[in-house]
């Protein structure tokens, strides 16, 4: 074993394997970078799909409008979860993901929420139907465009996180169940 440990052979062995090991880890860095996303866009984002939804049920006093501003309340009760766990996700350290991974707990809740977005998505699409004002239905399509791209953003960034490379993620995830 003595001779093993003091071979060329395996002393290269391990540089080159601590080389692969390194270049994996930036190269998951770089992609991450290509992916950003903060809490601070998303809050300013649902703002905007906020106030633009609550014209509509202002708008629509009879008929949908209530339940209208009903869907820009919940959506915007979520915006602060959903953006605290973009930034837990977003500005965790480095070495910390490098070692035991990404933060499954802040991706268990905003997979949670991006469900709850799905099913506000499906509610706007049924209101959309039931209005009679031209003016309001063109506003509810791009209220209804906006949330699915911010949700989109937000799937992909989810994507990118969990694919994060690990040495003990695995045994971080066991414990995460």
């Amino acid at each position: 074993m003595q001779k093993i440990k003091n071979s060329p052979l395996f002393i290269t062995f391990l540089a080159l394997a601590a080389v692969l090991f390194f270049s994996v880890a930036v190269a998951s860095a770089k992609a991450q970078d290509e992916k950003q996303l903060n809490g601070a866009e998303h809050r300013n984002a649902v703002s905007t799909f906020v106030r633009n939804l609550l014209d509509v049920a202002d708008r629509e006093k009879v008929g949908i409008g209530e339940e209208v501003k009903a869907v820009a309340q919940e959506q915007d009760g979520a915006k602060e979860k959903v953006a605290e766990s973009i930034d837990k996700i977003q500005y965790r350290s480095r070495i910390k993901t490098l070692l035991i991974g990404t933060d499954y707990k802040n991706i268990g809740q905003l997979r949670s929420e991006m469900v709850k977005a799905k099913n506000r998505i499906g509610q706007l699409k049924n209101l959309l139907e039931k209005t009679i004002s031209e003016e309001s239905k063109t506003i509810l399509e791009g209220q209804i465009q906006t949330l699915e791209q911010e949700k989109q953003k937000i799937d992909d960034f989810l994507k990118v996180n969990e694919a994060k490379f690990s040495v003990f993620g695995w045994f971080a995830k066991l414990f995460n169940r």
